[in-house]
């Protein structure tokens, strides 16, 4: 059997470039959508609802792009013609979303948002599998945590620069002063649009440095002749490479679903709670809610500098301690820190905190997918990276439903109690996670 050929490491930073530009317009969704959506009409009990088109379009788009992009072949490649297209269209609702109140004397601009939040979400989803099975496909078994922990150092400088830039722009640049006719912030509708540029141009320089292997090589890499018999499938293989899914993979369902049902809360929730329990505001229009939200904004940068900075860290801990021992202490120490934040009523304070999300943010980047690619075959990689993604949309979908009702009946509107919950949530993934057994190739 034929081996794949080992990278340098600037090789596998160009290859995983665009995953910054990607990161920028997730971030920039991340930190804003919440406080986008109220400032059209949204209710705080009612935001989860309008995030729930994300993991939707989600557990519908990955699987089906990863299964043709396994049976793709032109002259961009295998991988690349989907990241690209998707970035396009992400392009362009990350423009669109921030204006939606220009067309609101057609439709209501609460739903013209959220279908740009949409079209966001799924196109960000055309882009982001591929790219991880890109990492798969170039990268030899040894290579691979490497692999992932460059794509969360990259992830994070693009999560950094998109959250903290409507904050920058505002008060440290003076740019972006004022609102739009319907009220949302001028530093907001400049940042989406740079976001938007930083994703493009980022895409492309993957697509032009990277190389991936023919299809010829593929095969060679695979096992056996399932490379071919892959090829004949239609897309009805799908259902039958979930119902014959690596044990691997199935342990790591439980782990993805408690880590991603508390992500999830955390992005709906932390700007409504950071603005009532800190700031002392319910109102989305004010401008003490809007300075919340700017600060929300950097506390999810300061996260997400930490997981740059910890990924590189990950790749000796992991090889010292072992990838699940590794995987369950991040998570332990990101849900104490989102539990702690009960007790702080300092904004500056709650940069603590963010420390620990941080190093639990860049293990869930990073080591499920480093302990999942051994098991796989590297002929349907592309499709069970996509099947994969199950386990992050399915609690998002869960959260979504349900969780707006938690927050009214349980916790009387009192947001930060979700972000204790998603604490206690992170928590239990990490008991799930030292019950994986890891597979060897």
């Amino acid at each position: 059997m034929k081996s794949k050929r080992h990278m340098s490491f600037a090789q596998i930073l160009s290859m995983s470039m665009g995953f910054l530009g990607i990161q920028m317009g997730f971030a920039l969704q991340n930190a804003n959508a919440s406080r986008i959506l109220q400032t059209f009409g949204a209710g705080v009990d009612h935001l989860s609802w309008f995030w729930i088109v994300a993991p939707l379009t989600g557990m519908i788009v990955q699987p089906i792009v990863g299964h043709y992009s396994d049976r793709t072949w032109c002259r961009l490649g295998r991988r690349r013609p989907y990241f690209l297209a998707g970035a396009l269209l992400t392009a362009v609702a990350l423009v669109m979303m921030p204006n939606a109140g220009v067309p609101a004397g057609v439709c209501p601009p609460v739903i013209v948002g959220a279908g740009f939040l949409m079209i966001m979400d799924a196109s960000i989803n055309v882009t982001m599998e591929p790219f991880r099975a890109l990492v798969a496909d170039m990268l030899p078994e040894e290579q691979t945590t490497t692999g992932f922990s460059v794509q969360t150092f990259l992830i994070g400088i693009g999560a950094v620069a998109g959250s903290w830039l409507p904050y920058v722009l505002l008060n440290w640049l003076g740019v972006g002063e004022g609102t739009t006719e319907s009220g949302v912030p001028m530093n907001l509708v400049i940042s989406f649009a740079v976001g938007a540029v930083v994703l493009v141009v980022t895409i492309l320089w993957t697509v032009c440095t990277t190389k991936e292997y023919s299809p010829e090589e593929m095969r060679e890499f695979a096992r056996g002749d399932a490379a071919s018999a892959a090829g004949r499938s239609g897309l009805s293989e799908i259902f039958r490479d979930v119902a014959h899914m690596p044990r691997t993979m199935r342990q790591l369902g439980a782990v993805q679903f408690f880590s991603w049902i508390a992500l999830f809360g955390m992005w709906v929730y932390t700007t409504p709670a950071v603005a009532q329990h800190v700031y002392g505001t319910t109102d989305a229009q004010s401008a003490m809610y809007q300075e919340a939200g700017d600060w929300v904004g950097i506390l999810f940068g300061v996260y997400n500098a930490v997981a740059m900075v910890f990924a590189l860290a990950l790749i000796p801990i992991a090889r010292r301690f072992g990838r699940k021992r590794t995987h369950a202490a991040a998570l332990v120490v990101g849900g104490v820190s989102l539990m702690s934040m009960m007790l702080i009523r300092t904004p500056g304070l709650l940069v603590l905190p963010m420390v620990g999300v941080g190093i639990a943010w860049a293990s869930i980047l990073s080591m499920p997918y480093a302990i999942l690619a051994p098991s796989l075959p590297a002929e349907k990689m592309g499709v069970y990276m996509g099947i994969f993604n199950f386990f992050i949309t399915i609690p998002q979908i869960v959260n979504a439903l349900f969780s707006g009702l938690v927050l009214k009946y349980l916790f009387g509107s009192e947001s930060m109690w979700m972000l204790v919950l998603s604490g206690a949530l992170l928590m239990c993934g990490a008991v799930f996670a030292l019950r994986i057994r890891e597979a060897d190739r």
